[in-house]
């Protein structure tokens, strides 16, 4: 059965329907940036802390204090993005929650016991600065980090049953037999699990860096040099380049897992339109014949099904999908050659500090205006890969809402008028976004008392 024609049998009119869909794609993407900074962050935050308990290097601890700061305010407004969120799981699809609330709910309520313990020591961190002892302090930022992956991971669980849904049998149309554990643990949360967290910490990391990056230019155009500056690109920036070659490995095993479990949405993804052996790999203007086979099945000459191969009602809507997993890649290899030449630049330091028996010298570190720039770039790349992703794994799903058992027109709210919704979040969103920005904005400035003097030493890579 078409979309239209659920639609057309008394439910939501196809303009209601698509600004349903928009409305949770926008206010998901605006919530997945927040969120992932909000599980990259704090776990910066103990690194810099880490750092300053073992060379007492107070420009760590200002590190330390300020990525918190920008995390509380950061974790505001990614609480009132993700109550929304939870709201319009209710308002406009209810017939999906109604339905099978009860199957995945379990993973809800943990999601939420994680969320205060990570807002009860948040808090509480940033409370003890200066007032607990330094030991003590560093341990009420472990369950931030905990809290915050925790959280993370329940959320991905509901949607890992959405791709693989488990725990719980339809008769006669009613949902029975309800296992929570099962549906929390179905066979896509480990593979969603850790491509989520390790994305997180990846955009976390080259978003800060970026930051960073566009104050050494500035730095280096006024002809001087700021230790505090350097280091506070050096930590984020060898996080995310450190997750980067893991997030290659991790996304081929998705990637696989989706080819084995979701073949439509693999034949999507790679523009597969007929049922073919040895498959080309084709990328942009590019093509590699029988490569994608190779690569998938390791025979150069396997049958992998296309789009033809599943009925027309049941294909996603396949070039946004396609688009999405080239952009996701692209940017992907554009980091990953980011992490190689920053990491070599470390191993050719660690070389040169071995030789003279000191840290190399400044040149050995990748301080050149092209490699600033690139990195400046690298922080918005890493936001468009994670919205890439989530577009691929999202809009690859249609028309399900859940994998082969409810389609995502029978659980739209059938009331006129969620247009209307759309618009307002968009507003509320914008001015949301604005005040926000501006917010970071003020905390950018160091007190002068805190800055560290300029000096010629270059920060070390965390180890």
């Amino acid at each position: 059965m078409s979309t239209l024609q659920v639609l057309a049998d008394g439910a939501a009119t196809p303009a209601d329907f698509m600004a349903a869909r928009q409305q949770m794609a926008f206010t998901l993407g605006f919530h997945i940036i927040l969120a992932s900074i909000g599980i990259g962050l704090p776990a910066l935050t103990l690194l810099a802390h880490w750092r300053s308990l073992r060379t007492g290097d107070p420009v760590y601890t200002e590190l330390a204090r300020r990525w918190m700061k920008a995390a509380g305010v950061l974790f505001a407004v990614g609480a009132v993005s993700g109550t929304v969120l939870s709201f319009e799981m209710g308002t406009l699809w209810p017939g999906f929650m109604d339905k099978y609330g009860q199957v995945f709910g379990a993973a809800f309520a943990l999601e939420g016991i994680a969320f205060f313990i990570e807002a009860i020591f948040m808090g509480i961190y940033l409370y003890g600065f200066d007032r607990l002892p330094p030991k003590v302090h560093f341990l009420t930022g472990i369950p931030v980090v905990v809290g915050g992956i925790l959280s993370a991971s329940f959320v991905v669980t509901v949607n890992s049953w959405m791709n693989q849904p488990r725990g719980f049998r339809l008769v006669d149309g009613e949902v029975t037999d309800v296992d929570p554990l099962a549906a929390m643990f179905n066979p896509a949360t480990p593979v969603q699990a850790v491509h989520l967290i390790l994305a997180s910490l990846m955009v976390c990391g080259f978003t800060v860096a970026s930051v960073y990056a566009f104050a050494l230019l500035r730095d280096r155009r006024a002809g001087r040099v700021d230790r505090y500056h350097r280091l506070g690109f050096a930590i984020p920036f060898t996080l995310g380049a450190v997750c980067a070659p893991l997030q290659v490995l991790v996304g081929d095993w998705a990637s696989r897992f989706v080819a084995d479990n979701q073949p439509i949405k693999f034949a999507a993804m790679e523009g597969i339109e007929h049922t073919q052996a040895g498959v080309p790999f084709k990328f942009a203007v590019f093509e590699i014949p029988n490569a994608l086979s190779l690569l998938l099945k390791f025979d150069a000459h396997a049958t992998l099904r296309g789009l033809d191969a599943f009925p027309e009602d049941q294909h996603p809507p396949a070039e946004v999908v396609k688009f999405g997993f080239e952009v996701m890649i692209t940017i992907g290899m554009f980091l990953l050659a980011l992490a190689a030449f920053w990491g070599l630049a470390w191993l050719r330091r660690r070389r040169a500090a071995g030789r003279a028996g000191r840290l190399g010298a400044g040149r050995d570190l990748p301080w050149h205006p092209w490699f600033l720039r690139a990195a400046l770039v690298a922080g918005v790349a890493a936001c468009v890969a994670m919205e890439a992703g989530w577009t691929v794994t999202e809009v690859g799903r249609q028309p399900w809402i859940v994998y082969g058992v409810m389609r995502t027109e029978e659980a739209v709210n059938p009331n006129p008028g969620l247009r209307f919704g759309l618009y307002i979040v968009l507003v509320v969103y914008t001015l949301l976004a604005v005040a926000t920005v501006s917010v970071l904005r003020r905390m950018r400035r160091r007190p002068e008392e805190t800055a560290a003097p300029a000096d010629d030493r270059e920060p070390e890579p965390v180890r």
